[in-house]
């Protein structure tokens, strides 16, 4: 096994320390109506219903969920762009309700400068966004709340993002631009060791060139910085084994497997983005149990 002592291991996350030396799992918990896979669950009569909110993250926690990942817009191919309001009047209520009743980790998927400073003072304590906080103002924002950001690649906006998407070498390309973001970042004041890197599957991206990406993650990992992998329930998956929506649960839990295998055999952290907590914790607990006996 390939290891690396220069490959981080914990990440500083406000007053908390998260231990990247083995895989983490994030939790997907989506305050969205319209979210491709499980929109409008935490809902009734278009409400979002704050007893559900708390059950679901109290079973993803019980389940092995090292990170809740809350958002309050939907980013799914076509997905329509909501309001700066819209997106704070869903997720601040329930990121104070989540830090009051749970001591642990929470991110925020945001791309909003506004929501960035709110969900910081809610009790949030990773910026994760999938526009690389290339918003006006998000990266002045991510820096001032000095917490970890997690940049991802996206080409073009989830309004267009799956119309004809091209590369001529997209592990190279997708590379290169996070190279170029995490200069960004740090100009603007953020640690280098406050970065994570995501990949961006799916967003933006061809089956073929999602296959490639996969592939490359290896090369991903060689930037020594954490990496966040989204796979989960994903089309990639649906493409591969003809199944639809309710019935990727063991691509999605596979190919997480196999990519924290790719990053973990590279000396490098990986943190798996889930919808399935309980699943995903069992085949890390599996493959855990059997590499390091």
């Amino acid at each position: 096994m390939k290891t690396s002592k220069s490959h981080q291991k914990h990440l500083k996350c406000g007053a908390k320390m998260l231990d990247l030396t083995m895989p983490s799992v994030m939790a997907v918990l989506n305050i969205t109506p319209d979210s491709f896979s499980d929109g409008g669950q935490l809902f009734s009569d278009n409400i979002i219903d704050q007893d559900r909110v708390l059950f679901v993250v109290k079973s993803m926690l019980k389940e092995g969920a090292d990170i809740i990942d809350l958002g309050g817009e939907s980013t799914r191919p076509g997905a329509d762009p909501v309001t700066v309001q819209q997106e704070l009047d869903r997720v601040i209520p329930v990121l104070e309700v989540l830090s009051d009743n749970f001591d642990a980790v929470f991110s925020i998927d945001t791309s909003s400068p506004q929501v960035i400073q709110a969900a910081a003072d809610a009790g949030a304590h990773i910026i994760n966004d999938v526009r690389a906080l290339q918003r006006p103002k998000a990266l002045d924002a991510a820096a001032a709340t000095q917490l970890p950001v997690c940049l991802m690649h996206m080409q073009n906006q989830p309004q267009d993002m799956q119309q004809k998407p091209e590369y001529r070498d997209v592990v190279a390309e997708v590379i290169q631009f996070l190279q170029q973001r995490k200069k960004d970042c740090i100009e603007a004041g953020i640690l280098s060791e406050q970065i994570l890197l995501d990949p961006g599957f799916g967003f933006g991206k061809t089956l073929e060139h999602n296959l490639s990406l996969f592939e490359g993650l290896g090369k991903l990992a060689e930037q020594k910085h954490p990496i966040v992998i989204g796979v989960s329930r994903k089309s990639m998956i649906g493409q591969i084994l003809n199944a639809d929506m309710n019935d990727r649960l063991i691509g999605s839990v596979t190919m997480a497997l196999l990519a924290a295998q790719k990053i973990h055999h590279m000396g490098g952290s990986v943190i798996l983005r889930v919808h399935d907590v309980k699943e995903t914790r069992q085949a890390l607990n599996i493959w855990q149990a059997i590499e390091y006996k």
